[in-house]
Order: structure tokens, then C-alpha cells, then sequence
């Protein structure tokens, strides 16, 4: 979806971007698009958009696993696993490593060791 993204510049899109790929024909299909971290917004609409390039699905329904607020697009997870309030200066982590390492992380972004 890294094409799709209108916050980040060509240069970054040509380098972070990876080839997309669904592996079926998605027309008439409900699809399930599910988030670790939902906040601004701008990587569900380009979710969205990418789903499109690939055909028209029957439904998108959006999960959020967290939801942190400061939304900058109209978009609204239809399932959400915790609302999370932060603040600008804050960053989520979600980490599904092992028992002793997984979780969900809320750091300062100034904070050097996450």
C-alpha cells in the first residue's frame, strides 16, 4: 500500500514500496482488512484504494486492533480491540512476539530505546 500513501514523498514510496500482491480475485468477496494501530488514518485509505486496483469486493469491513485517536481522514474501524487515548508526542508499539515479549507498548517518541 506504500504507493498509495499521500503523507510520505516518491523518493521514500520508491524505496520502502514492495510489489502488492492478492493471490485471488477479490470482486464480489467481503473482505477483512485488519490494522495493528490505527491513527491518522492514511494507511486504511490506501488499503482501500489498493483493494480497488485488484477488483470490487462485495463489502471492506476495517478492524483496528488498537485505535489511538487523531484522526486526519474520515475513517472508522468497524471492529476495534481497545481505544487507546494518546497524544501527539506518543507512539503505539504492537509487538506479537513471544509470551514474554508480546503486547501493546505506548512509548515517547523522544524516548531513544523503545
Amino acid at each position: 500500500i506504500t504507493m498509495k500513501r499521500d503523507d510520505i514523498g516518491e523518493q521514500e514510496k520508491l524505496v520502502k514500496a514492495t510489489e502488492s500482491f492478492v493471490p485471488c480475485d477479490i470482486t464480489d468477496k467481503k473482505i477483512l482488512i485488519v490494522d495493528d494501530v490505527l491513527y491518522t488514518g492514511r494507511t486504511a485509505k490506501a488499503a482501500i484504494e489498493t483493494l480497488f486496483n485488484y477488483g470490487r469486493p462485495k463489502s471492506v469491513k476495517f478492524v483496528a486492533l488498537v485505535d489511538r485517536g487523531h484522526r486526519e481522514l474520515p475513517i472508522r474501524p468497524d471492529f476495534v480491540g481497545k481505544n487507546v487515548p494518546t497524544s501527539g508526542s506518543e507512539t503505539v508499539i504492537v509487538n506479537f512476539g513471544d509470551d514474554k515479549q508480546a503486547g501493546v507498548f505506548i512509548c515517547d517518541k523522544n524516548t531513544e530505546d523503545k
